[in-house]
C-alpha cells in the first residue's frame, strides 16, 4: 500500500521512489504512494460528500477537548480532515461524532500506543504486498523464458489495490486521519525545523490517508503502466546488425543495446575510441533520431535476422533490401495511456487535482515552479558555454547533438570499453559472483566489515532482463533487489557501471529501513537523494577495481563532469515538464498530436539552452529518454541527484566517508532542505557546483 504503489507510478533508476526502480528506472526508492494520498488540510480546496454541517464539527471539536489531553490544534485538524472524507456509506453525523469520541486518543502515552500498533501493521501490509509484487514482476524484469501474456497480466496485478478502500470501510483510515492528521508542505517546512523525530513520525503517518481513490481506477492504472514498462524492457536493437553510413558493421555480432540507456551508454564509451569511435556515435544517434521520430522500422526492434542502415532507414535480410512498416507511434501511446489513467485519478485529489502538482508538492515536496526556476537559472549559466568550448577543444571538432552525454571527464574516458570489460567480466562471470564482492566494495569504501556484510545481506543480487533498477524492501527481514544486465559471458563493464548505481540504491534503502528510527521515517524525502547517494558509489567504480586515478586535477574534472551531466538531464527534464503541461491543456491529444508535441518541444528547449552552446539548432535528442514513457515526471529526480550529490561530495571531503554516510542516510524522510541542512549544513543549491566549475575552468585545459 502506502509505499507499495510507489513502482508503479515511476518505476525507478529510479524502483526509486516508494519502491522505485532506479538508475534506468525509477530508479530507486521506498517512500510513500503520494499519488494517491496528498495533504488536505485545506478545507477550502476540498469536495466535502459527507453530511456532517460546520457545527456538527464545532460540537464534536469541543467535546473532544473535554475527554482528551492532546493539543487542541491537532484535535481541530484531525476531526475536520477525517469528516471531508465521511460519507454518508461511513455513517450519519451522529454516528462520525460516537466515533470520534470512541477512538481519539485520551493522552499522550495512548496516541504513541496507536502509532506503534499502526506502524507494526502498516510494515506488515507494506512489506508482504512488495513481496508479492516482486514474485509476479520476476518474469518481467528478470533474464529467463520469452515474457508471456499472463505474465504481464500478472505484473499488472495489484494486490493491494482495494487496500484503501477497506480501511475506509472499516474505519482504519478514519482512527489514523483523527490522531494523526495531516500537515501541508507550508506547515512542515516551517514548523519541521523544530519537530522532534516522534513528531516527524507523526506526521509522515498522517499523509498516507487524505483521498479515497476507487480500487478499478489503481488497478488499471497499474496495468497501463505495466505495459509501458515491459515495452521499454523489452526494447532492443541487435547493434552487430546495424550499418554505419557507409554500410559498414562496426559494432560486435552479439551486442543488444536497450533504448536508450545501452545507446546512451555505448555513444558514452566510444569517446576512448579515437578510430571508430565518433562514426559509432553518429550511427547511435541516427538509430535514437529514428525512435523519437517513430520510423524506425518495426522489423528491426528485438530482431537479430534483419539489417539496418539507420542513416537510409533501410532494413535488409540476407542481403536483400526488405519492405518495412514504421513502429505506429507506440511510443507516445504507452505515455497517453498514463496519462489518461492518471486523469482518472485526479479527481480524487482535490487539493492537488494535476499530477504535476502531486508529483511535485506532495512527493517530491518541492513546488514545480521552484524546480524549473532552478534549472533554467542552471542550464542558461555561462559557465556551460565555457565547457562546451572546453570539451570541443578537448575532441579537437565542433560539438555534435549527441557531446551532450561526453564523457571525457571521467577517470575511464581513456580506458577502451574493451579493457574494461575484459576486467569485469573475469571479476564478476555471474550474479553469485558480484553478490559475494558486495562486502568488499564496502569494505573499500571504509564501512567496518561487521556494517559491510549486514547491508550486503540485505541486499540480492539478480540478473535483469532491463538495462536494470534497484528494489528496495519495504520491512525489516526482507532483502533490497539488486537487478543489472549480466551476459553469458559474465558482466561487462556497462552492466558493472550500472551494478555500482543500484548498489548505492541498495545501501541507501537498506539504511533508512534497518538504521531509522521510526518504520514511518524510513527512506529519503524523495527520489532525489537516493540518486545522489547511487551517483557517488557510480563514481567511485573504477576505485572498486583497484583502478585509481592519479591526476591532480581530479576535483577539477569530477565539478566539470558532474556539471556537464546536469546540464544534460536538467534539459531533458525541462521537455518533460512541459510535455506534461500541454497534456492538461491538450487533454483529447492523440499519439501523433504527443509526439509532434515531444519533439517540438525536445526542440524549443534545445534551442534556447543547447543550440548557443553546441552551434546547431533544431535538435531532437532531448526527447530520447525512456522514462518521458513509462516513468511520467521522474526524471526531474536525477539534476536533482546531481546537485544535491555533489554537495554531499563537497560535504565528504577530509570525513570518513561510510561515517557519513550511515549518518546522513539515516536522517529519515524529512522535508528536501530539512534533511539537506541536517546532512551537510545548507540547504538545496546549484551554486557550490557552478563555483566549483568556475575555478575547474582556470585550470583544465
Amino acid at each position: 500500500m502506502i509505499a507499495f504503489f510507489a513502482y508503479k507510478i515511476y518505476k525507478f533508476e529510479k524502483f526509486l521512489t516508494f519502491i522505485i526502480m532506479k538508475y534506468k528506472f525509477f530508479p530507486a526508492l521506498s517512500l510513500i504512494l503520494l499519488l494517491l494520498w496528498q495533504c488536505t488540510s485545506n478545507k477550502n480546496n476540498l469536495e466535502k460528500t459527507s453530511t456532517i454541517t460546520e457545527s456538527m464539527i464545532v460540537n464534536i471539536i469541543d467535546t473532544l477537548k473535554t475527554i482528551s489531553s492532546i493539543p487542541e490544534s491537532l484535535i481541530e485538524k484531525g476531526v475536520k480532515q477525517a469528516s471531508l472524507l465521511w460519507d454518508s456509506s461511513d455513517g450519519s453525523p451522529e454516528e462520525f461524532k460516537q466515533f470520534c469520541i470512541d477512538h481519539i486518543a485520551r493522552n499522550e502515552q495512548a496516541k504513541q500506543q496507536l502509532f506503534d500498533i499502526l506502524s507494526q501493521n502498516f510494515e506488515i501490509l507494506n512489506g508482504y504486498f512488495n513481496k508479492i509484487m516482486v514474485e509476479l514482476m520476476k518474469p518481467l524484469h528478470l533474464t529467463g523464458r520469452d515474457i508471456l501474456p499472463i505474465d504481464e497480466l500478472f505484473g499488472g496485478y495489484n494486490p493491494s489495490a482495494h487496500v484503501i478502500d477497506d480501511f475506509f470501510a472499516n474505519k482504519i483510515a478514519f482512527i489514523t486521519i483523527l490522531n494523526f492528521p495531516s500537515f501541508t508542505l507550508k506547515e512542515k517546512s516551517e514548523l519541521g525545523k523544530n519537530w522532534t523525530r516522534q513528531e516527524w513520525a507523526y506526521a509522515r503517518i498522517g499523509d498516507i490517508f487524505t483521498s479515497r481513490v476507487p480500487a478499478n481506477l489503481l488497478q488499471n492504472f497499474n496495468q497501463i503502466v505495466t505495459k509501458a514498462d515491459t515495452y521499454i524492457s523489452e526494447y532492443n536493437i541487435f547493434m552487430g546488425n546495424v550499418q554505419s553510413n557507409n554500410q559498414q558493421y562496426l559494432f560486435p555480432k552479439d551486442m543488444k543495446l536497450i533504448t536508450h540507456w545501452g545507446l546512451r551508454d555505448e555513444l558514452k564509451s566510444n569517446y576512448a575510441n579515437k578510430e571508430q569511435g565518433l562514426i559509432k556515435q553518429q550511427t547511435i544517434y541516427q538509430i535514437m533520431k529514428h525512435i523519437i521520430a517513430q520510423d524506425i522500422p518495426k522489423e528491426v526492434i528485438n530482431n537479430p535476422n534483419v539489417q539496418w542502415n539507420p542513416f537510409t532507414n533501410e532494413v535488409y535480410s540476407n542481403n536483400n533490401k526488405i519492405q518495412t512498416t514504421a513502429e505506429p507511434n507506440t511510443r507516445y501511446q504507452h505515455m497517453l495511456n498514463i496519462f489518461n489513467a492518471i486523469r482518472l485519478i485526479d479527481k480524487y485529489n482535490p487539493q492537488y487535482p494535476t499530477y504535476i502538482q502531486r508529483k511535485f508538492e506532495s512527493e517530491m515536496e518541492i513546488p514545480q515552479e521552484e524546480v524549473e526556476r532552478m534549472f533554467v537559472e542552471f542550464v542558461s549559466s555561462p559557465q556551460m558555454k565555457a565547457i562546451g568550448e572546453l570539451i570541443s577543444k578537448r575532441l579537437g571538432r565542433p560539438l555534435e547533438p549527441f557531446d551532450i552525454w561526453y564523457d571525457g571527464f571521467k577517470p575511464r574516458s581513456n580506458i577502451s570499453e574493451t579493457t574494461l570489460s575484459d576486467k569485469t567480466r573475469k571479476l564478476f562471470p555471474n550474479t553469485q559472483a558480484f553478490q559475494n564482492h558486495l562486502p568488499v566494495i564496502l569494505t573499500k569504501l571504509g564501512f567496518e566489515k561487521q556494517s559491510a556484510q549486514e547491508i550486503s545481506s540485505r541486499i540480492t543480487v539478480d540478473a535483469s532482463r532491463g538495462a536494470g533498477h534497484a528494489w528496495g524492501s519495504e520491512m525489516r527481514g526482507d532483502n533490497a533487489r539488486l537487478r543489472t544486465r549480466i551476459n553469458e559471458n559474465g558482466m561487462d563493464y556497462k552492466g558493472y557501471n550500472i551494478a555500482m548505481h543500484e548498489f548505492g540504491h541498495n545501501v541507501e534503502q537498506t539504511l533508512s529501513l534497518y538504521n531509522v528510527d521510526y518504520y514511518m521515517l524510513r527512506g529519503v524525502p524523495n527520489t532525489a537523494f537516493t540518486e545522489a547517494l547511487a551517483f557517488i558509489f557510480q563514481k567511485r567504480d573504477l576505485f572498486i577495481l583497484d583502478m585509481k586515478d592519479e591526476n591532480a586535477l581530479r576535483e577539477h574534472f569530477m565539478a566539470l563532469d558532474n556539471a556537464w551531466a546536469t546540464y544534460e538531464i536538467m534539459g531533458v527534464s525541462l521537455v518533460d515538464m512541459r510535455v506534461w503541461k500541454w497534456l492538461y491543456q491538450n487533454p483529447n491529444a492523440t499519439a501523433e498530436e504527443l509526439k509532434q508535441q515531444v519533439i517540438n518541444t525536445a526542440i524549443d528547449v534545445w534551442n534556447e539552452y543547447y543550440a548557443p552552446v553546441f552551434g546547431k539548432k533544431d535538435e531532437p535528442i532531448l526527447a530520447i529518454y525512456s522514462h518521458m514513457i513509462d516513468a511520467p515526471l521522474y526524471l526531474s529526480a536525477y539534476p536533482l541527484g546531481h546537485i544535491i550529490e555533489f554537495q554531499i561530495e563537497q560535504h565528504l571531503k577530509n570525513k570518513s566517508f561510510a561515517s557519513e554516510v550511515q549518518r546522513i542516510y539515516t536522517l529519515g524522510r524529512l522535508t528536501p532542505n530539512i534533511w539537506m541542512i541536517n546532512a551537510v549544513g545548507t540547504p538545496i543549491s546549484t551554486k557550490p557546483m557552478l563555483d566549483a566549475v568556475t575555478e575547474a575552468l582556470k585550470v583544465v585545459k
